[in-house]
């Protein structure tokens, strides 16, 4: 069943694209684009973790992990904005940030331009300002959406939180010892965070969402795994 056109295509007015083209936007090449770049840039990150803790035999932290998840969640915020999907918005917004303070506790954050640095610190606020300002009630889309059932939108929404509570439990034991690292407890909480919104991406047919989550499963598998071997091998060491 297609998609009532005034609430799918009111994000699309500043890309001058047709409207018939915009009745089924997952469908679209652009959206589309966009959503899998953001995925393929935080699988990235997943594999060169992967890569340099399966070498070092532990899991370790590499800076290139919090550059691509910035870049990442930059990207899948204004996925989810387009694709009217408050819970990946949702998601996004508070993560964003503590990448951003990953970046400056590993001393990367810096190195950018300043003006660039306060652009992307202002950017969400931006897009919600718009959103609010730009004609449309995007609070009544993004809300209550006849493509996404109200259920639907709760179980996507405390999904992202479990998802989140992730990089909160990160954040304070990284700035508990003034340093990124990635604890234990990060990596049950990705496993159980992204198996409920590999569920959701079913439901919703969100194919970049069920893309990205598949390959993160693994990974996060993995570094579980890794996390126990390296236990075991400290434990041989005593």
């Amino acid at each position: 069943m297609a998609v009532p056109r005034n609430k799918e295509t009111r994000n699309f007015k500043f890309l001058n694209l047709k409207p018939e083209i915009l009745e089924y936007p997952m469908k679209h090449w652009l959206i589309l684009s966009l959503g899998f770049l953001a995925q393929g840039l935080f699988t990235s990150r997943m594999l060169a973790q992967w890569i340099l803790s399966e070498k070092s035999r532990k899991v370790v932290t590499p800076a290139l992990f919090w550059q691509l998840s910035f870049v990442a969640s930059f990207l899948l915020f204004l996925y989810g904005w387009l694709r009217l999907d408050f819970s990946i918005m949702f998601g996004q917004i508070l993560t964003y940030f503590i990448y951003i303070r990953n970046m400056q506790l590993q001393g990367d954050w810096k190195k950018l331009f300043r003006p660039v640095r306060y652009l992307l610190y202002v950017f969400p606020f931006l897009i919600f300002v718009y959103s609010y300002n730009n004609g449309a009630d995007d609070r009544i889309l993004l809300f209550k959406n006849d493509s996404m059932p109200r259920w639907l939108l709760l179980f996507g929404i405390v999904a992202q939180f479990v998802f989140i509570l992730r990089f909160v439990h990160q954040w304070f034991y990284s700035e508990k010892r003034k340093k990124s690292i990635l604890p234990f407890g990060f990596w049950i909480l990705s496993l159980i965070g992204s198996s409920l919104i590999f569920v959701y991406a079913i439901i919703r047919m969100d194919y970049v969402l069920l893309v990205g989550n598949s390959v993160g499963i693994l990974t996060y598998t993995r570094n579980i795994y890794l996390h126990f071997v390296d236990l075991k091998t400290q434990t041989a060491k005593n």
